[in-house]
């Protein structure tokens, strides 16, 4: 592809879609290249907190060393992703942000099927999917190769969730928009153009993505951070592409979880029947879907409220795409 091909982000033009008073933002830094923007976004705001008003959001053109769960780092090619990191500080209870990697996750494919017409779902805990060339958008086998873990569906997204010591948030989110098959790291990722997305120009996904995920976090706060009283828990279910899947969890202190995941604790974990009837509720793994399911079940007794404990550092993490 060519430079014209991949378009640089106008930082002004955006500033003025998104930023107060026309937008949901405070502030809005588009940067040519990052090892992490939630790193760096990190940083600047423990060093000039007022200098950076929630929300605000560091987008950078090619970053270089992105981070997910379990220390993973990767490289995207510079202006083919969004890649940027989200100031949050949502008036919340602390416990209640163990949500917010879910309500990321829900953000994010109510974006790409509003505004990309793509058919997302959420790999719990924050991997965002699309059908595969050739799948069905159920995730149904159709003339599309499976990949193990992952069967028809292809990651397009990766969020990264971190809680900060003064009590906000960054979200970090790595979207794969014009990357072609060769400059994909993993046989299980795709992006927008390969999956056939209505758009994949970058700046209408970001203004679409940043009103999405203002839209989701305010229904959220304005409930008290009751996710299940703000009708999230019910939306999060609808796009789980994990609930009513055969799956295996590999734990991230080691260890292996295997049965069928049914529904979302009350924190936001994902509650796993075990194939000896045993139901375990997980916070934290790598999922593999065995047997994707095309929809969500319920399982016995599934519970959907709010609650639970969050804790500073990490919460969930990416593979095969690019986060903050």
């Amino acid at each position: 592809m060519t430079t014209a091909d991949r378009p640089a982000l106008r930082p002004d033009f955006l500033r003025d879609l998104l930023v107060v008073p026309h937008g949901p933002l405070e502030r809005l830094e588009v940067v040519e290249e990052s090892v992490s923007t939630n790193t760096e976004l990190a940083a600047a705001v423990a060093a000039d907190p007022r200098a950076w008003p929630a929300p605000a959001l560091l987008v950078a053109e090619h970053q270089v060393g992105g981070r997910g769960r379990a220390g993973r780092t990767w490289e995207t090619p510079a202006r083919t992703a969004l890649t940027g990191s989200l100031l949050v500080r949502p008036d919340v209870p602390r416990e209640r942000l163990s949500w917010l990697p879910l309500l990321a996750g829900l953000a994010t494919v109510r974006c790409l099927r509003a505004t990309a017409g793509v058919e997302a779902v959420v790999k719990w805990p924050n991997d965002v999917l699309v059908p595969a060339p050739g799948a069905a958008a159920d995730g149904g086998r159709g003339a599309a190769e499976e990949v193990e873990g992952w069967g028809t569906r292809r990651k397009v997204a990766g969020i990264l969730c971190e809680l900060l010591p003064d009590g906000g948030a960054i979200v970090g989110v790595g979207l794969n928009v014009l990357q072609g098959e060769g400059e994909l790291p993993v046989a299980s990722a795709t992006s927008l153009a390969l999956a056939g997305a209505a758009t994949t120009d970058r700046e209408v996904l970001l203004t679409a993505l940043e009103e999405s995920f203002a839209l989701t976090l305010g229904r959220w706060q304005d409930a008290g951070g009751d996710a299940e009283a703000a009708g999230l828990v019910a939306e999060c279910v609808e796009v789980s592409g994990t609930l009513g899947a055969h799956v295996r969890i590999d734990l991230t202190g080691g260890g292996q979880v295997t049965g069928k995941a049914y529904g979302f604790g009350p924190d936001g974990s994902l509650l796993v029947q075990g194939d000896d009837g045993t139901v375990r509720s997980l916070h934290s793994g790598d999922v593999h879907h065995l047997r994707v399911g095309s929809g969500s079940t319920a399982g016995p007794e599934a519970s959907t409220g709010t609650g639970g404990a969050a804790s500073s550092g990490p919460v969930g993490g990416p593979v095969g795409a690019p986060a903050g």
